[in-house]
């Protein structure tokens, strides 16, 4: 009975898996640093992650996650029954039938604007990653001609997390700074609507769009704007939901002008506002401090790195380093991307889209 069980739990596995990936062939990521899975390993940039301690809790394998784990989009995959995660676009074996499951196309440091984040080095900005999609779409019609791809690419899954670095890092975009607060938001709506026009054209009809997260709570915002504990710096979290409220309104815009196009706004913001508020409910210990951090200088100024020293128990800790979230926490939001109600997504929830 025993052995009869375990079959029939490991065949229904097997069917959600198979039923999954056949209702989601495909999965395409855009995007920063949260998303970034190894493209920045193959730029001149300060901006890597293909080190210790980085994946050390990924089968103690750096491949270019900001993160001791996965990223939210790593546990989606795995979520929808993909046998793999999808590979970096600048990986040279991401070529031929690897790109039929999708491509990751995000790099850290980038963001809508085309300067932001210029002084880490080469980064590649929204604009291109879209371009090297279009690339993608042509090589994969092809390879299974016009009609199998268009196919595919309309039931794919299109993952987009952009916008905080352009937010965080305007005040040493001297371009960026040039703009009123305003009139530099309304620039990042338009230039990120064109985008996503773009992408829909290329056949894209289910599409997440991740908000700006509450940057202003992170550590390094917090060690270069000292704020009293317990509390975040305004001035960048007004920005972002300012920010926010815009691209939530573009979105709805999108949804009602283009034909079968299913835009989705994820609340990162508010889901990471909830965690650290309720860390202890969600079973962490720390919602304030770096779990990779250098002992010598304050934790938000120098990047995780080798010499770095790591909290002992990494699931106790929502931030892996100044920026970034660890495994565990990923875990949480993705719950909430996945299954969540209309005040973490909108107009449906990750799972709804999937069966759309």
């Amino acid at each position: 009975m025993g052995i009869i069980f375990q079959i029939l739990v490991v065949y229904f596995f097997l069917l959600v898996s198979c039923s999954a990936n056949k209702s989601v062939p495909a999965f395409f990521t855009f995007g920063d640093s949260l998303v970034d899975v190894g493209n920045n390993n193959n730029l001149l940039t300060q901006a890597k992650a293909n080190f210790y301690p980085h994946g050390i809790d990924f089968g103690n394998n750096p491949r270019g996650r900001f993160s001791n784990g996965r990223t939210t989009f790593d546990i989606l995959q795995q979520e929808l029954g993909f046998a793999q995660f999808t590979p970096p676009y600048l990986a040279p074996t991401t070529v031929g039938d690897a790109l039929l499951q999708g491509v990751n196309y995000a790099s850290s440091g980038s963001g809508i604007f085309n300067y932001t984040g210029y002084f880490f080095g080469e980064r590649i900005n929204f604009d291109t990653q879209i371009s090297n999609h279009g690339r993608t779409v042509l090589a994969i019609m092809s390879r299974i001609g016009i009609p199998a791809a268009q196919k595919l690419l309309r039931r794919a899954i299109y993952g987009v997390v952009i916008g905080s670095n352009d937010i965080m890092f305007r005040e040493f975009t001297p371009m960026a700074m040039s703009m009123s607060e305003e009139a530099y938001l309304d620039f990042l709506i338009s230039r990120l609507k064109l985008a996503l026009t773009t992408l829909y054209n290329l056949n894209a009809r289910k599409i997440t769009i991740s908000n700006a997260g509450p940057s202003g709570c992170i550590p390094y915002e917090k060690e270069i704007h000292p704020v009293p504990k317990g509390s975040c710096v305004r001035l960048i979290n007004r920005m972002a939901q300012t920010y926010n409220d815009k691209l939530k309104g573009m979105l709805a815009e999108l949804n009602k002008d283009l034909l079968g196009a299913k835009f989705i706004y994820v609340d990162i913001y508010q889901i990471l506002l909830d965690l650290t508020k309720n860390y202890v409910s969600y079973g962490f210990e720390n919602a304030t401090s770096a779990c990779c951090s250098f002992a010598v200088t304050p934790v938000g100024l120098v990047p995780c790195n080798p010499l770095s020293k790591i909290c002992p128990d990494r699931s106790k800790y929502i931030f892996w380093d100044a920026f970034h979230l660890t495994d565990a926490a990923n875990v949480i939001a993705t719950r909430h991307m996945m299954d969540g109600g209309l005040n973490y997504v909108s107009p449906m929830n990750f799972r709804q889209l999937v069966q759309s």
